[in-house]
């Protein structure tokens, strides 16, 4: 039985598997090999490390875990988890059950794009979510923001003006813009276009077009987008952990201040629990996770003296 399995290995289930392996825990960490950040060209905002291509920061984390013998990375998926005495048993892809005395899920999320045509193929470079992730690679540019709800829609095109002020507001016909947003908007000198976005047209990887039910075509260089997200694993829910219930981004897991869940032996880190979701935040909370954990596991050995 192994003191931790985390499930996740991406930046916060790599960072924690640090912390743990440096605190001489026996851990087990789980790559599916699905980063949420495949198609980016970099990383950002992360000290040290600013614009490393992501499969690049991930090995370099397997890399400096090898110092520690207790610490095993495993390709594979876990796909159920139950509570047992004393732990918890994970079933793999392969059939195998491996058991621990603590859980920490770090399996992030996944972004459920919208069926328009020719956005997958740019999205995490021209199609984008975050304007502290890309917004530097794309200022001054022309770009357009597209979010479905009013408050979120207003909210990040004041955001993205201040990279740049060659901004196109789209509703696709579903934000329902106030009055006084609007007013906003117009002082901003960012128009707004309200017919649905339905394809995007690009040459050599680059958006050059966005393309409506209705009226002409639209030339821009970037798009930020608003996306629903949902768990890339299903073991949050099969565990019975409390999810957030914000209209914004729901399911997100909640966790205290090192990454307990509501569910006594679990934790959770990264980008399935983050309202922030940025490789930096996800290697501190998964630290603080390994913190938390290998406190739990003290007080579990100092009860039983």
């Amino acid at each position: 039985m192994f003191d931790v399995i985390i499930v996740g290995g991406s930046v916060a289930g790599l960072s924690a598997a640090l912390v743990l392996g440096r605190a001489r825990r026996s851990v087990l960490v789980l790559d599916s090999q699905q980063p949420r950040n495949a198609q980016s060209p970099g990383v950002h905002n992360f000290l040290s490390r600013d614009g490393i291509l992501p499969a690049e920061l991930r090995q370099i984390g397997r890399e400096q875990l090898k110092p520690y013998p207790s610490v095993q990375v495993r390709f594979a998926t876990a796909e159920h988890a139950q509570a047992i005495d004393g732990g918890f048993v994970v079933k793999l892809d392969d059939g195998s059950e491996i058991s621990s005395h603590k859980l920490l899920l770090a399996s992030g999320v996944i972004d459920e794009l919208p069926p328009i045509e020719g956005l997958a193929e740019l999205w995490g470079s021209s199609v984008f979510h975050c304007p502290y992730c890309h917004g530097w690679e794309v200022r001054d540019q022309p770009l357009a923001v597209l979010v479905p709800d009013a408050e979120r829609l207003f909210h990040v095109a004041t955001l993205l003006h201040n990279w740049s002020s060659d901004l196109v507001v789209c509703t696709n016909g579903e934000a329902q813009l106030s009055p006084e947003q609007r007013q906003i908007l117009a002082k901003l000198n960012l128009p707004i276009r309200e017919d649905r976005l339905v394809g995007i047209e690009q040459a050599n990887g680059q958006l050059t077009h966005l393309i409506f039910d209705q009226g002409e075509p639209l030339a821009r260089s970037g798009l930020l987008i608003g996306v629903p997200q949902r768990q890339r694993s299903q073991l949050p829910a099969q565990l019975g952990c409390e999810v957030s219930d914000n209209p914004h981004m729901p399911g997100l897991i909640k966790v205290q201040m090192l990454g307990q869940t509501s569910v006594p032996g679990v934790y959770a880190a990264g980008d399935a629990t983050a309202g922030m979701q940025q490789a930096i935040n996800a290697a501190a909370g998964g630290a603080m996770a390994g913190a938390g954990i290998n406190h739990e596991l003290i007080q579990d050995m100092l009860k039983q003296l």
